[in-house]
């Protein structure tokens, strides 16, 4: 085939490649009973078998028999089982919902593992389900116990941030019309959300599987104890009328949930883009859009960025959506990667979608670069992270649901015989490794539940560490002017009691003991405003800065990047907390408190983190798992 400039029009497959499509969760076990030969005469199929798997389609664990990218890994059934004992969240009556037609439980690849999790094996490396449960208790067990020291210090740690969502979730945020909807629409394998090319839902929708097809509002959504969304009653009545909870039946994602977000735009007030991003320096500030008094995050009548990272923190994977007609210009999405997703690499996933509308190559090469520039604007790293490029199958209009060919393209449809495909296969396989990602995140939330009591107890550490630095160093200014204080008043009383057993002049004893008086009142009014101005010395950017460094030597010494990180997250929100609590008010942080929270970092966290991980040669008590 050519390889000159591509004629991208019309993307025409026949219907034969609908089957295909919809098929593919089951591609590996009908190739092994022989039914891939039959698939195979028709060249623009794309049935993966579980030999040609993306490296992505691989259980997070490492180990495990690999199968097709829109399967489950082997642990699946057992992850399933330990997501509903681990929920509070109970559906009445719930009921396994009903299988699609494209995928049952008989063609399942993963049946092989799920085998073995429910025999104790693990799956190939996954830890059983009854230690998945005791993971899942011993995190939520040691991230409450933090918590009274948290609300007591005032610290960065947010209410609620000890409890999780009953069953994992999947975020997607974006432009608008940048095939977010259509996405989901795809990887439930039904129609559940409105898509097109104008903006269509200006809603926060939670997608829940559920035995039977019910819509709730946002008060009902919030207001609901065991779903786990209740932390979002904090952003006020204007979010929480623009939420809502969707649970459909015979969807293929029953063990976690999918979150679409409305689509990001620009107002006319802020259509300047990239005026509104400003900058995060070292110095924890931030430009205009960042606050959430400014009008441009509150244009929507709630704060917009702060709600993207409270999604964010307890979603198990992150989906940022851009599109050929906006990638990377959208100034509010490049603030949503700046300002809400920092910080969450690790789950982020950035998606180029509907790369099959373009007719040149040059058309896809202008927009490629365009995203990159754009995006290096706001990360400020020489690396830029992966893209996935890819499209969806046209195929998916005949269920509802718009295709990546559908609105903000523009232009004529061309025909599959013009279209490059080795170009349209690249663009599938990149598609499927996305959905791979998705389908992980029922395992990825042990991993994750574990990363966040990381991050908490170490934040909460560094904060108690430092208040406590600072606190003592108040705390002993003040009991030296005590002291004085004292001593000047024990003076004059003496004085005077000398003078009265000496039996001096009467005017003599009256006058020392005035004296006393006013002098001890004297100095107390001059520590008093001494005291002020030392409070404000110890509560600057600079005091701030010499008490980590005198707390944290060795770190600052061997110029540890990590817990440089956590001081810059953690800087502000102390010295706020101080502020407001007052240092002569702020309460004593107790050696046993911080040996509490240093024993999970050097012991309770490392045994989890050997209790989720996979067997391997490296491993040290593979024998406790069992």
């Amino acid at each position: 085939m050519s390889h000159s400039i591509i004629q991208w029009s019309r993307i025409v497959v026949p219907r034969s490649n609908k089957v295909a499509y919809a098929s593919r969760a089951v591609a590996s076990r009908a190739s092994s009973r022989g039914c891939a030969q039959s698939s195979a005469a028709s060249p623009p199929l794309h049935i993966l078998s579980s030999n040609d798997a993306p490296p992505f389609s691989s259980c997070p664990s490492g180990g495990g028999r690999r199968g097709p990218v829109h399967g489950r890994c082997g642990n699946d059934r057992a992850v399933r089982s330990l997501v509903r004992c681990s929920s509070t969240w109970k559906w009445s009556n719930r009921q396994q919902p009903t299988t699609p037609p494209s995928f049952s439980p008989d063609d399942d690849p993963s049946g092989d593992d799920d085998k073995r999790s429910r025999s104790g094996e693990g799956g190939g490396g996954n830890p059983p389900p009854s230690i998945q449960q005791s993971i899942l208790s011993q995190c939520s067990s040691l991230h409450s116990s933090i918590m009274p020291l948290n609300s007591s210090l005032r610290g960065p740690l947010s209410k609620g941030s000890d409890r999780g969502t009953s069953l994992p979730f999947v975020l997607l945020v974006g432009n608008h019309s940048s095939g977010k909807s259509s996405f989901v629409n795809y990887v439930l394998g039904r129609p559940v959300q409105t898509a097109g090319v104008a903006p269509t839902d200006d809603c926060f929708t939670v997608i829940a599987p559920g035995p039977k097809d019910v819509d709730q509002d946002g008060p009902a959504l919030v207001g609901d104890p065991d779903i786990g969304f209740e932390g979002l009653r904090q952003f006020g009545p204007t979010l929480i009328h623009h939420t809502q909870l969707k649970v459909r039946e015979g969807i293929k994602n029953v063990d976690f949930m999918m979150v679409d977000s409305p689509g990001m735009i620009d107002s006319p007030a802020t259509s300047g883009g990239m005026s509104l991003l400003g900058y995060a320096g070292w110095n924890g500030g931030s430009a205009g859009g960042s606050s959430p008094s400014s009008p441009s995050a509150m244009d929507r009548g709630y704060d917009f960025q702060g709600v993207v990272r409270w999604f964010a923190e307890r979603a198990d994977v992150v989906l940022l959506f851009f599109d050929p007609d906006k990638p990377g210009t959208t100034g509010e999405t490049l603030s949503i990667l700046l300002h809400s997703l920092g910080g969450m690499d690790h789950k982020l996933l950035i998606v180029l979608n509907k790369a099959d509308q373009f007719k040149k190559i040059h058309d896809f090469a202008r927009a490629y670069g365009s995203l990159c520039w754009n995006l290096s604007k706001v990360i400020p790293r020489k690396d830029l992270p992966r893209i996935f490029t890819m499209c969806l199958p046209v195929t998916s209009k005949n269920n509802g649901d718009q295709g990546s060919s559908s609105g903000g393209g523009g232009g004529d449809a061309p025909t599959i015989q013009a279209l490059d495909q080795r170009a349209l296969a690249d663009l599938h396989q990149t598609r499927d490794d996305v959905i791979a990602e998705v389908m992980k995140a029922p395992k990825r939330r042990i991993d994750n539940v574990i990363t966040n009591l990381h991050d908490s107890v170490h934040l909460l550490l560094m904060h108690a560490v430092v208040a406590e630095d600072v606190r003592s160093r108040y705390s002993k200014r003040l009991w030296e002017n005590r002291i004085q204080e004292a001593s000047s008043l024990v003076l004059g009383t003496a004085l005077a009691g000398m003078g009265a057993y000496l039996s001096a002049p009467p005017q003599l004893t009256g006058g020392v003991v005035a004296v006393t008086v006013l002098g001890v009142g004297g100095m107390r009014w001059f520590n008093s405003a001494k005291l002020k101005d030392v409070e404000e010395q110890l509560l600057s950017a600079e005091e701030l800065g010499a008490s980590f460094q005198r707390t944290h030597p060795q770190e600052v010494s061997e110029a540890d990047e990590f817990y440089a990180s956590v001081w810059q997250r953690i800087r502000d929100p102390l010295r706020l907390s101080l502020w407001r609590t007052g240092l002569a008010d702020f309460p004593a942080v107790g050696k046993g408190q911080l040996q509490h929270l240093q024993r999970i970092l050097d012991e309770e966290i490392p045994k989890l983190r050997r209790l989720a991980s996979p067997s391997h040669h490296g491993s040290t008590k593979i024998d406790d798992r069992r």
